[in-house]
């Protein structure tokens, strides 16, 4: 099977076609999956870099994580899948491959007559946008600045704010060239990172960049504000601003929400397809590419000039 790879960190150059590689074989709890399209994030991105979670994987590595495509065989003790079932996961690593294994817990059933890309572009990053809404716990009347808000999570997550009625919805973004597609898409404000003022402060803010952006998201919350951290980028924060300011940060990972809450992660899968289907949520595609082509779309994402997902096509 072909898969892409990395032995050594760095940019999108480090990148590797290999055309024969084995098989996987799933263990306990896992799906062996035939992937039809492939998520590219900004979480893959940066663990090729090295700058991941922790620090880099070890080498080589096969980026992940994000797929949807087709059952072909089941790992021990798996219920509630077969082979054939068409499914979207995550898969945490090793993504980047005709063939990619998938944990069940983390797997939903795309619909029938759904497209693959769809199923990545919604879902996903879909499940993510609804679990930050949900931990941020909104009240009524409250303001939400989403960062990152031009990608694959972030325009889903200023959608869905605007579906629970959010009045005023605040996209942070690299460039104000996103402005007119994040109005169309819902939001009452679009500002650009390197603006001196964020506007008013918001009382939720949704952080999927992180890094030297977090301290500038924690900033522009109000007192009593709530950030929730759902990006691999990291970040410090000077803890004297949470106490001056009575505000509070909540990491989130998915891993984590889908077991603690999965009564509410399953609603979640059924709300988006729902959503998906009535035609009052978008899930825009910026570019679909060959597996071949990994390179590209990391380059896409790195110059950070995508509006919405970036996806590969075994």
């Amino acid at each position: 099977m072909r898969r892409v790879r990395f032995h050594a960190y760095g940019g999108p150059e480090v990148l590797r076609v290999e055309e024969d590689a084995a098989a996987p074989v799933p263990g306990p709890g896992e799906l062996l999956v035939r992937t039809e399209a492939i998520g590219v994030t900004l979480p893959c991105v940066r663990r090729v870099r090295g700058d991941g979670n922790g620090g880099g994987d070890p080498l080589p590595g096969t980026p992940g994580g994000e797929i949807a495509g087709t059952v072909v065989a089941l790992g021990p003790d798996v219920t509630g899948f077969a082979l054939g079932d068409r499914v979207t996961s995550l898969t945490l690593t090793s993504s980047y491959s005709e063939l990619a294994l998938a944990p069940a817990f983390l797997a939903s059933r795309v619909p029938d007559g759904a497209g693959a890309v769809t199923a990545v572009a919604l879902v996903r990053s879909g499940h993510v946008a609804l679990a930050a809404l949900s931990t941020a716990a909104l009240r009524d009347g409250e303001s939400v600045l989403i960062t990152g808000a031009a990608g694959g999570t972030g325009h889903l997550a200023v959608q869905l704010a605007k579906l629970q009625g959010v009045p005023r919805v605040v996209a942070a973004v690299s460039s104000a060239a996103k402005t007119e597609f994040l109005r169309e898409l819902g939001a009452d404000e679009v500002v650009t990172y390197d603006q001196e003022s964020w506007g008013a402060p918001a009382d939720v803010v949704l952080d999927g960049v992180g890094g030297a952006l977090l301290p500038r998201a924690l900033a522009a919350l109000a007192p009593g504000g709530r950030l929730v951290f759902f990006n691999s980028g990291g970040g410090t924060v000077p803890a004297y601003e949470l106490l001056a300011g009575a505000k509070t940060i909540t990491g989130l990972t998915m891993r984590h929400f889908s077991t603690v809450h999965r009564e509410l992660y399953e609603e979640h899968h059924a709300r988006l397809w729902e959503l998906s289907g009535a035609g009052r949520l978008r899930a825009a595609v910026h570019a679909e590419l060959p597996l071949a082509e990994a390179a590209k779309a990391h380059e896409i994402i790195e110059a950070r000039v995508n509006l919405g997902k970036v996806v590969l096509r075994p």
